[in-house]
């Protein structure tokens, strides 16, 4: 793709803020080469990795590379058995360092986890965390290895400590005491890395040594006393010993490394791409962009799409689309509109995308690939070439015109501007005539009135106008797709105060045909904004239906769990209700079998009937009022059925009210007390009142008539026994029965052993046992039940 449309379309400037992203000079190298593509498969797989980058981002934050550094020459100097420096091996550390940082940072969180386009890259990193371990033992830094990287350099290392110490034992000895007067200071200093000191020149010759250098003055001689020169040979001795050692360890060091070239090229390449691969998506993150799609037609659709370098805060999206129902699109309008905008923002959006980077649009935003981009925007008059605007524009749409074919797409800002408007416009519509033809795909800016009639008058061709708003003067930035654009010089002029006269002589200037094509454009620019406020009421309107449709759903589904949990807690309320009746009946009939007085039994009978009367207080005070005809006195008749309207529960009267108004009512085996005004009378047939008469004569014995002494559990389960068990003990305890037989039968036990258990845990059981010879032997149990 030209270099100069990329200029001009400035993505230089989205490259420069894409390799900010990149943490590592190589991948900011790669960054700084990215330049579009024309393959639809290389972009799309360039596209999912940048989705994918992002995509990790999101789940897992930033990531860095600045360990990979460039190494191809190192490596190359180990494949041909070379050795490295300090500085190179550390590098080959940091490098191995980061591949495992990197390798750690791309595993998958969970086992099913898909793969993406990023996963091979990862799991191809080597970490070779033994080889940086051992290079980060033996090199403390570029100009120093640790003591331990040799058993032999540590030797060496300790015995230059030791002849230092015994130099500069011998030096303080002479420098204090028997040199002190001989010399300039009582210092010890190095000349030529061999220990001296300073004497004084005129006594040069009393100190026996070597001389190695002397003050710029002369007054001063630095010299070795014979006395140390065998120790600081040594240290010159230890001191190439060292260097040998160092090479020695390098040399190792560098033979370790070698084995790994493979994998340390691996390394550098794969940590590169990825360097460059997450820069694209941190830039997508930057500039809240998305992933185009590509397809094989010639036309693109990008929606609410924002010019990269403009300010988030203030670029004002914009909709464009070309080539499927026209391929050429003419943007009018006044200046500073925004239509130059429109045109970058096409261009460069279209280049970004085919570099593989998202692009700042909406989800689901088209483009097609492009061989060619060609741009012919801004002023590029040449003061050197001698040629005018109008010049230099012509020269370069010349070479566009010559190079542009039908995978291309043109973008020209002002065509033809800068000469006579009459030629101009005339020019403009023959050169756009003429790229229509050929089937390019085109977008132009123009004031000329003439190209807007010819894109109302030509198939496949489109007007669209940036909008601008007269009463406040300025452009709204949005670019309007199917309506030419409207100059706006007279209504600009007459709002800036100039005079009606003047206007009113100009639009005199303008031809009948003109002036009525000027009042269409304004016909069709109120019809727009009308249809644009409707279409906007609408969408609010729907908006609003939708978020009432998500309250009702809402609150329907927390009515179903209401109900839910009442009904729940009723059936839990309900049979603790039935448990407590039953232990209370159960504890009354074996007080009454015991004996007890008559006095107990009505104590505890005013306590359970307290008990009734403190609930039915609640529930009167947070029921709702019941609409009931409140009953007489005079219609109180023992025996009569009545309902208790506060509790819900029948039952027949058993005393007549006194002079409050309280009575006994006999509900069941309960006899609880009520007031009249709480009473409804509940009309019975005849054949139900003759039958709950007579059951208050006879329902103390009908049960034992009809109980039988045994109960055959034979082909039941544990749980089915137990239930059928535990109803017809309740009767026959009921009945006064004094033993029973459960026939179980023998099988494998698991019956008998269930009611046993069942048995161990029934109150008023006084004992069981298994039937003996002649009673059925193990296949019955006989129960006992207490007095």
């Amino acid at each position: 793709m030209n270099e100069r449309a990329l200029r001009i379309l400035e993505y230089d400037k989205i490259i420069r803020m894409l390799t900010e992203h990149a943490s590592s000079p190589l991948g900011k190298r790669e960054c700084e080469a990215l330049l579009p593509m024309s393959d639809i498969h290389t972009i799309n797989l360039a596209q999912t990795e940048t989705a994918d980058a992002t995509g990790r981002l999101l789940r897992k934050g930033r990531i860095t590379f600045q360990g990979n550094t460039d190494l191809f020459r190192a490596i190359a100097n180990l494949n041909l058995g070379g050795s490295l420096s300090a500085s190179e091996l550390l590098r080959i550390a940091a490098l191995a360092e980061c591949a495992a940082k990197v390798q750690d940072y791309g595993k998958k969180e969970r086992e099913e986890e898909p793969s993406d386009s990023l996963t091979q890259l990862f799991e191809e990193l080597v970490p070779l965390t033994q080889l940086s371990r051992e290079i980060r033992r033996c090199i403390l830094s570029e100009e120093e290895i640790a003591d331990d990287a040799s058993s032999t350099l540590k030797h060496i290392r300790r015995s230059k400590v030791l002849t230092g110490e015994k130099i500069h034992s011998q030096l303080n000895t002479m420098v204090n005491s028997t040199y002190r007067t001989y010399l300039q200071d009582a210092v010890i200093t190095m000349r030529n890395n061999r220990y001296c000191i300073p004497v004084k020149a005129e006594y040069k010759g009393f100190v026996n040594g070597m001389v190695h250098d002397q003050s710029k003055a002369g007054s001063t001689f630095f010299i070795e006393p014979a006395a140390v020169v065998e120790l600081n040979n040594k240290i010159q001795q230890l001191s190439i010993e060292e260097q040998e050692e160092i090479e020695k360890i390098l040399a190792e060091l560098s033979a370790k490394a070698s084995e790994f070239t493979v994998e340390l090229t691996t390394n550098q390449q794969n940590l590169t791409k990825l360097d460059f691969i997450f820069a694209k998506g941190n830039l997508a993150l930057e500039l809240n962009a998305s992933k185009p799609v590509y397809h094989e037609e010639k036309s693109l659709h990008l929606r609410k799409a924002r010019h990269p370098l403009i300010d988030k805060k203030k670029v004002v999206p914009i909709d464009i689309r070309l080539g499927k129902d026209y391929d050429l699109l003419i943007v009018t309008g006044p200046n500073t509109g925004g239509k130059t905008v429109s045109l970058k923002t096409t261009g460069l959006l279209s280049a970004m995308g085919q570099s593989g980077l998202h692009i700042p649009a909406g989800d689901n935003s088209e483009l097609c690939v492009f061989n060619e981009i060609f741009a012919d925007i801004g002023d590029e008059q040449s003061i050197e070439q001698s040629l005018s605007t109008f010049s230099a524009h012509m020269t370069n749409i010349i070479s566009i015109l010559d190079k542009a074919d039908d995978n291309s797409l043109c973008l020209f800002d002002e065509l033809c501007a800068g000469t006579d408007p009459t030629e101009g416009a005339a020019l403009a519509i023959s050169i756009l005539r003429h790229l229509h033809n050929r089937g390019i795909r085109t977008m132009a800016t123009t004031h000329y009135s003439e190209l807007k009639v010819f894109a109302l008058s030509t198939d496949f061709v489109e007007n669209a106008c940036c909008e601008f708003n007269v009463e406040t003067l300025s452009p709204t930035y949005r670019l309007l797709i199917g309506i030419p654009g409207k100059s706006n010089a007279f209504a600009i002029s007459r709002k800036l105060g100039l005079s009606d006269d003047i206007i009113d002589s100009a639009k005199g200037e303008i031809s009948a045909a003109d002036e009525s094509f000027e009042d269409l454009l304004s016909d069709l620019e109120q019809s727009r904004i009308t249809i644009e406020n409707e279409r906007l009421q609408i969408e609010e309107y729907r908006k609003e239906i939708q978020s009432l449709k998500e309250q009702l759903n809402r609150k329907q589904e927390k009515l179903e769990q209401s109900r839910e949990r009442i009904l729940r807690e009723a059936n839990e309320e309900a049979r603790e209700i039935l448990q407590e009746a039953k232990d209370t009946a159960d504890k009354a009939i074996r007080a009454y079998q015991k004996g007890t007085t008559i006095q107990e039994m009505e104590k505890t009978r005013q306590k359970l009937r307290d008990k009734i009367s403190s609930k039915d207080s609640s529930l009167k005070e947070n029921a709702p009022k019941a609409n009931h005809v409140i009953l007489k006195p005079e219609q109180i008749l023992i025996g009569e059925t009545v309902e208790i309207v506060s509790m819900g529960m029948k039952g027949n009267i058993s005393s007549k009210p006194d002079a409050k108004g309280d009575l006994f009512i006999q509900c069941g085996i309960l006899r609880t007390k009520a007031n009249i005004k709480d009473l409804r009378l509940v009309e019975e047939k005849p054949a139900a009142k003759e039958k709950t008469r007579k059951s208050n004569y006879s329902g103390a014995f009908s049960k034992s008539a009809s109980i039988s002494p045994e109960i055959n559990l034979l082909g039941k389960t544990v749980d089915e026994a137990l239930a059928a068990l535990d109803k017809y003990l309740d009767d026959a305890y009921l009945s006064h029965l004094k033993s029973v037989r459960v026939v179980h039968g023998k099988g494998t036990g698991a019956l008998r052993s269930g009611v046993h258990r069942y048995l161990k845990g029934v109150s008023y059981v006084k004992a069981f046992r298994l039937g003996e010879f002649g009673e059925g032997d193990a296949g019955v149990t006989i129960v006992e039940f207490k007095g």
